[in-house]
């Protein structure tokens, strides 16, 4: 595919990050300049240098002169401040300067596109539908929020005409695309420290459903009642519609008959078109099973069989920090999530206690964003609940300055039905966590920052103790 001549040698600022890195990956593919810059070191950046790109620890104003003329774009995402100074300077110069959701619409560009938005799943479902494609030999493009398992990437320039994309709604970026294909598979309030109020995220949702290409599809969960009403005002702007789910009812669609789950993943059952189809998931939960439905349907609309796909999303192995097994020390196998949401939480949890069988179930929580733990701090309790015993952080930050009194404790004096213990010093967590688990236990970590740095440590004391 042809690079728009703006693209042709662009600087990523924050390129170490999981959305940006994608871009760079298929961008030095299709033969562009790439030079990038980021506040720390990043494991992606050994292979984006590999490839070519010239990328700097730290940003600076002289980092846009990595290549001769400078750069044609400068494509930043929303988490890069107005003050940096590769913006700054970008600006003065005249460079033109992409948000990163443009710069991927356009690499979608003569491709048929299949864009899988939603508040929980979309990273799995997109991660599933790229497998299962790549299965059927289509060798799609796909730029996804986390590094398969299978490949260790998270994107790839791919020699078939479709592109496969995880759409986030965190900022509304996703109003950029305009996909043939477009997936929604739930839509609960979230991240409203943008968009403000809960109204507010659901009509971004319209909005992305009303950028589907003519003659295109949404796919819905007929699970999820947002999701259904979303499907309803489709359906009456003369979108096409095919639902998933238990609810799901119509001759297109495709009704889950039962989930079994097992001792590793499940196996769902699928009324399609007449017939039965049963498909197997190595990830464990129904949420995962629903994903994997999700991503059936959509490998159907780009024109791939069903038997292969079904073989496809039985091949898939996860995505890196989806519960992702960091290892097994004194008998306690540890997994790491990057769960963050009440919902997610809950239905995660679930999911580890049949993986658990007759052991206990740990969880180190980490809270992700003030706004968000001040807003769910019951519903992160209830949660958390369904676990045996809770470590809980403090909370991580990110883009968002400390508020007074929203701390970990918030969601840690909540909790009923699991042992509690509130844990604000990070480096004495994973000694907390080795003192708590018995033989035969299953600990996960969880959160959206760096409390996946913990697995290993965690591992590490406990093979230090029973040296």
């Amino acid at each position: 595919m042809e690079l728009r001549d703006e693209l042709r040698r662009a600087h990523l600022i924050g390129i170490g990050g999981a959305g940006m890195s994608g871009i760079a990956r298929i961008l030095l593919a299709r033969g562009a300049q790439v030079s990038g810059s980021d506040a720390k070191d990043s494991r992606a950046f050994l292979t984006l240098r590999a490839q070519g790109a010239r990328i700097e620890v730290g940003q600076s104003a002289e980092n846009l002169d990595a290549f001769e003329g400078g750069p044609s774009a400068v494509i930043v995402s929303t988490a890069i401040k107005d003050t940096n100074p590769e913006l700054v300077a970008a600006r003065e110069r005249g460079v033109p300067v992409l948000h990163r959701a443009q710069a991927l619409a356009a690499l979608m560009e003569g491709h048929r596109t299949a864009c899988i938005a939603g508040t929980h799943g979309k990273t799995s479902t997109t991660s599933m539908l790229t497998v299962a494609l790549q299965h059927c030999r289509l060798d799609p493009s796909f730029a996804i929020g986390g590094d398969l398992n299978e490949s260790g990437a998270n994107a790839h320039h791919g020699e078939g005409g479709l592109f496969v994309a995880e759409a986030d709604e965190s900022d509304g970026s996703f109003l950029t695309y305009s996909p043939s294909v477009a997936v929604v598979t739930n839509v609960e309030p979230d991240h409203l420290d943008h968009h403000g109020t809960a109204e507010a995220y659901v009509a971004v949702f319209t909005r992305f459903v009303e950028r589907i290409e003519p003659d295109g599809v949404l796919i819905v969960c007929a699970d999820d009642a947002p999701a259904n009403e979303l499907a309803a005002h489709a359906e009456a702007a003369g979108v096409r519609v095919r639902r998933y789910g238990r609810s799901a009812t119509g001759a297109d669609d495709a009704r889950v008959l039962d989930y079994a789950p097992g001792e590793d993943g499940g196996t769902v059952r699928v009324a399609l078109g007449g017939d039965e189809l049963a498909v197997r998931v190595a990830v464990p939960g129904e949420h995962m099973a629903l994903n994997a439905v999700a991503a059936l349907l959509a490998g159907l609309e780009l024109g791939a069989p069903a038997d292969e796909l079904a073989e496809g999303l039985a091949a898939f192995g996860g995505v890196r920090r989806r519960f992702e097994f960091k290892g097994r020390a004194a008998d306690v196998r540890v997994y790491d999530d990057y769960a963050h949401h009440p919902t997610e939480v809950a239905a995660q949890l679930r999911a580890v206690r049949h993986a658990a069988g007759l052991g206990r179930v740990i969880v180190v929580f980490q809270p992700h964003l003030y706004s968000r733990t001040k807003a769910f701090a019951t519903e992160f309790a209830e949660a958390l609940g369904l676990a045996d015993e809770v470590i809980l952080l403090d909370v991580y930050g990110a883009r968002e300055e400390p508020e007074p009194g929203v701390t970990g404790e918030l969601v840690a004096e909540r909790i009923a039905g699991a042992a509690v213990h509130y844990e604000p010093a990070f480096d004495r967590a994973a000694a907390l966590a080795a003192d708590l688990v018995k033989p035969g236990d299953l600990l996960v970590t969880m959160g959206a920052g760096d409390v996946t740095q913990l697995g290993p440590e965690i591992l590490a004391e406990l093979d230090r103790r029973g040296a």
